[in-house]
């Protein structure tokens, strides 16, 4: 590293310890708030440090209007009050009212006039949205794992909700998983997928290609939307034995059968089928360490021809704007999960490297914080 650039990390740490021991100190802290020059800044900075504290009770509010359908409701019926709220959820005025205002204030729901409430920005935004209604549902298991996030990080819980929930991330031999272990999650990626799949679609066509492989394509609904944007485009699916019946019975109601082959096995200790000139791995890599990821990435190396591609599609640490998404969000649901974590594209292109890979692209998607796209191709 050159002077230049140690200087300039000097100087950013010597800022970076004056600025601790301004906001440290309780004196500053009552100047800065009652300066009229800084009190907007003071006033923001407490109103984030408390909206870390109270986050629990803003997605308690979420789910109790989830539970209730509130915003469907609201979307079918239009603009309500309290009373005639309460009558149709069972609960009191006073409850009711409680839970109106509290939504408004987190833009769920919004007051109208004659002290009605009608959908809020964010409640219209749920509408028709199953995959986050699903996830809003799902979290209840994330935050019974982390009552005591500490043990959680001490690896002292013997045993947690998400790990249960994840069965193949933390047995030794997953093609063996029945049905009714992969049921619960196989529907909660089919409710989220959509979102996932239409990010992809919005920044690469595979019209270019031949036939695609899935690799951990769950029930097929990544597929299925690919293949109304490339008709001509040849699929293959590869998960585990159980979760690939229930692909295959999707796609023969979705009259798909004759353009879809579907495969059982674990890419751990399965050879990935050939033919495929686009390799897909869609939320697969972050779930996973990195000795499982590799082998991840070595299956599919070995499944492509020379002039192939490699997609992955997951959120990635270190995005910009998303990083409460990417690095707190995901960082703490993988470790209750129990494997896997969130890797930065430095990251995912050193894992690339070893499994044989190059010459990398990320492609901008609309939305980040959900997904982002990395192509790779077979090293020569």
């Amino acid at each position: 590293m050159s002077r230049i650039a140690l200087f300039a990390m000097s100087l950013f740490d010597h800022f970076f310890a004056a600025r601790d021991r301004w906001l440290s100190n309780a004196r500053f802290r009552r100047f800065a708030a009652a300066f009229p020059l800084t009190r907007p800044l003071a006033r923001h900075h407490a109103r984030a440090l408390f909206d870390v504290c109270a986050g629990f009770v803003y997605s308690q509010t979420l789910l109790a209007c989830v539970r209730l359908r509130l915003f469907e409701h609201l979307s079918q019926h239009g603009p309500q009050s309290p009373a005639e709220l309460a009558s149709r959820f069972a609960l009191s005025e006073e409850a009711m009212l409680r839970l109106l205002r509290a939504a408004a204030s987190l833009k769920l729901v919004q007051a109208r006039s004659g002290g009605r409430y009608g959908l809020g920005r964010l409640g219209a935004a749920m509408i028709d949205n199953q995959g986050i209604m699903a996830m809003v549902e799902h979290h209840a298991l994330l935050y019974h794992d982390l009552r005591d996030p500490l043990a959680l990080l001490r690896g002292e819980q013997e045993q947690t909700g998400l790990g249960q929930y994840w069965p193949y991330a933390t047995t030794d031999q997953p093609s063996s998983l029945q049905a009714e272990k992969i049921a619960a999650y196989t529907e909660l990626m089919a409710a989220s997928q959509p979102m996932v799949a239409q990010e992809v679609l919005n920044v690469y066509s595979f019209k270019r290609h031949r036939c695609l492989l899935d690799v951990g394509g769950g029930d097929g609904t990544f597929l299925r939307a690919v293949a109304a944007q490339a008709p001509q485009l040849r699929l293959m699916l590869f998960d585990l034995p159980a979760v690939a019946q229930q692909a295959k019975a999707r796609f023969n109601d979705a009259g798909l059968a004759e353009r879809v082959q579907v495969f059982g096995g674990s890419a751990l200790s399965d050879t990935l089928p050939q033919g495929a000139d686009i390799i897909s791995l869609v939320r697969v890599i972050h779930d996973h360490e990195d000795e499982v990821a590799l082998a991840f990435l070595r299956a599919a190396r070995a499944a492509l021809p020379d002039d192939g591609v490699l997609l992955l599609a997951e959120p990635m640490a270190g995005t910009s704007g998303a990083e409460p998404i990417s690095d707190a969000y995901f960082g703490f649901y993988l470790l209750a999960m129990g494997t896997g974590r969130a890797r930065t594209p430095t990251e995912l292109q050193a894992l690339l490297i070893a499994a044989g890979f190059e010459r990398f692209r990320i492609l901008a998607t609309h939305t980040p914080l959900l997904t982002r796209v990395m192509l790779a191709h077979p090293a020569r």
